[in-house]
């Protein structure tokens, strides 16, 4: 039986801001209300599962990689964790999470956080319930792409940068 390849989202550091939409819309889509302006009144109020980090003069968004043997799902005690058989990404299913956090520790990443009103933790589910992500969809900077989208960017900018060499009668090296 075929799969699915691994969903991936591609981070493009170089078209960063470091505006936060991203963990914005992350927020506001794993809310139980949707909107925004619901987001902010809840109760217990919605996590994000993206995070944009800055290191001098670079911002990033850091999110999970949904590793292929990934640290978290093998030191998850009850299967909490788990790669799905088809896509390969990893998922959580909260009611069998016992909140011990053992996860998190073997994240290489830092992006699994505890929620500590649900004794549960939180990863990116890349949206599961979306035809898209919402953090792919609310940067205005297309930084965050799902990888066939950045695999045919990458493709244009290699055309671009060839037609504008050969328009200016340089030689071209790809």
């Amino acid at each position: 039986m075929k799969t699915q390849p691994q969903p991936s989202i591609f981070v493009r550091m170089d078209r960063c801001m470091g505006c936060h939409s991203c963990e914005l819309a992350c927020a506001v889509a794993h809310s139980g209300s949707k909107t925004l302006v619901g987001a902010i009144h809840e109760t217990s109020k919605p996590l994000r599962r993206i995070f944009v980090e800055a290191a001098e003069t670079a911002k990033s968004p850091i999110l999970c990689r949904h590793c292929e043997d990934a640290p978290c799902v093998g030191v998850c005690p009850t299967r909490a964790l788990a790669s799905d058989p088809r896509t390969h990404a990893v998922q959580h299913t909260a009611s069998k999470c016992i909140g011990c956090a053992l996860c998190a520790m073997a994240c290489p990443f830092g992006v699994i956080q505890q929620d500590a009103e649900a004794r549960s933790i939180v990863k990116c589910d890349l949206c599961q319930d979306r035809a898209r992500p919402a953090c792919v969809e609310a940067c205005p900077t297309r930084a965050l792409q799902l990888q066939p989208e950045y695999e045919k960017n990458k493709r244009q900018e290699v055309v671009n940068r060839f037609l504008e060499a050969l328009h200016m009668g340089r030689s071209v090296s790809l």
